[in-house]
């Protein structure tokens, strides 16, 4: 099992009496900030004492693009083993652990940080969280010396094939928590109006770009986890930058191709069920359909309890795959190939799910499971880890 290489700390694990949670309006967001109190402040504690990195502090001889780039290479491709300098070859599900991935490590830091400060922050309302958050977003939206490139040109790159792929995309659901962070704060007391308004400018230029570049059109319309996960980041950023045009374009995309195309009527989700690792991707999907319903649904427009005339919906697969994350061993289909044994975790379909139809089983096995992983695959796909900057 590989350990995180982006933490510098553990969260301890801490219990709770989950005999008389409440699970409804704003008693719910309460019983979720009792659940996460000590472990949030422990994490901030530790946030408060990092200094930015960005994409700049490191690089790859094998990156086609400049310093300032998003770098990143495909999960599952290996050297060739009859030609090391021959392109590599893929092998789906496997992690080849020697890729450049520091690019990564680097963003989802940024991303535990602001989400991390952002949670303290809302339980305390102590500016010294939101004046470090500050910090870490003037290096990567603002200061010319360390600033990412609103773009993904070379992400998920492989050797000797390709010096980007549409799929790297994905890699930027690690910015969500970012986006939801600064909406949440905006209006302040002590935000910086120069700092924020070239954060907005940064996701403005990136929607820009994902929703014209072959790349991001490419992903826009991937039939699986990465079609969905566009969808998602794309409506966080468009809600962060009041883009109104493109988050009622998310919204009509969860109804017209996202459920149809993904949910069947059981709710299961065949497309990640056919792959090496059936398990952790359904997981991973349930969590970003559950996130766009988070972000998008209104009181005119309740994607949560939304459905297809053959009943397609995202509670349906929530409740398709609550038995199987309260017992792995009913899991009916194959094993993963990899982490089986690290999922599951506490999802935050089962908190949202819980808040969206008043299900108290759903929030009390939330609470219950591991809320702290350590595991990079884990964490990689569990890009809402600060579920308490989410709740209404």
């Amino acid at each position: 099992m590989k350990k995180t290489g982006y933490l510098l700390f553990l969260p301890l694990l801490f219990s709770m009496n989950l005999h008389h949670a409440p699970i409804d309006g704003t008693s719910l967001k309460e019983a979720a900030m009792q659940v996460l109190h000590k472990q949030v402040m422990e994490e901030a504690d530790w946030a408060l004492n990092q200094e930015p990195v960005t994409v700049t502090a490191e690089s790859s001889p094998r990156s086609a693009g400049g310093k300032h780039d998003f770098f990143s290479e495909g999960d599952y491709w290996w050297p060739n083993p009859v030609s090391p300098d021959s392109p590599y070859v893929t092998h789906d599900g496997m992690t080849n652990p020697n890729n450049f991935t520091a690019h990564r490590y680097a963003m989802i830091r940024f991303s535990r940080i602001v989400g991390a400060l952002a949670s303290a922050y809302r339980i305390t309302h102590d500016t010294k969280y939101l004046q470090k958050i500050l910090l870490h977003c003037k290096a990567w939206f603002a200061d010319t010396a360390t600033r990412m490139n609103p773009s993904l040109l070379y992400a998920q790159a492989v050797k000797g094939r390709f010096t980007g792929r549409g799929i790297g995309v994905i890699d930027t659901i690690q910015l969500m928590e970012v986006a939801q962070a600064l909406y949440l704060l905006e209006n302040e007391p002590g935000m910086d109006a120069e700092i924020l308004t070239a954060a907005k400018n940064w996701f403005s230029e990136y929607i820009t770009w994902l929703t014209t570049h072959p790349y991001g059109i490419t992903e826009m319309n991937a039939l699986n986890n990465h079609g969905t996960c566009w969808v998602m980041q794309v409506a966080c950023f468009a809600r962060f930058t009041g883009n109104r045009k493109i988050l009622q374009f998310c919204s009509d995309r969860f109804k017209n191709k996202l459920i149809p195309e993904q949910i069947e009527p059981d709710g299961s989700l065949p497309r990640e069920l056919k792959r090496t690792k059936p398990y952790g991707y359904s997981l991973f999907n349930m969590d970003a359909f559950a996130t766009i319903c988070q972000i998008l649904s209104t009181k005119e427009d309740d994607l949560w309890h939304y459905q297809t005339a053959d009943g397609r919906s995202v509670l349906k697969c929530v409740t398709y795959l609550f038995p199987y994350i309260a017992d792995k061993t009913k899991w009916p289909y194959k094993q993963d190939v990899m982490y089986w044994n690290d999922w599951p975790v506490a999802q935050p379909a089962l908190l949202f799910s819980a808040n969206a139809d008043n299900n108290k089983k759903w929030f009390s096995l939330w609470a219950k499971l591991n809320h702290a992983p350590d595991v990079d695959e884990i964490i990689r796909n569990l890009p809402v880890r600060h579920p308490l900057i989410w709740l209404p």
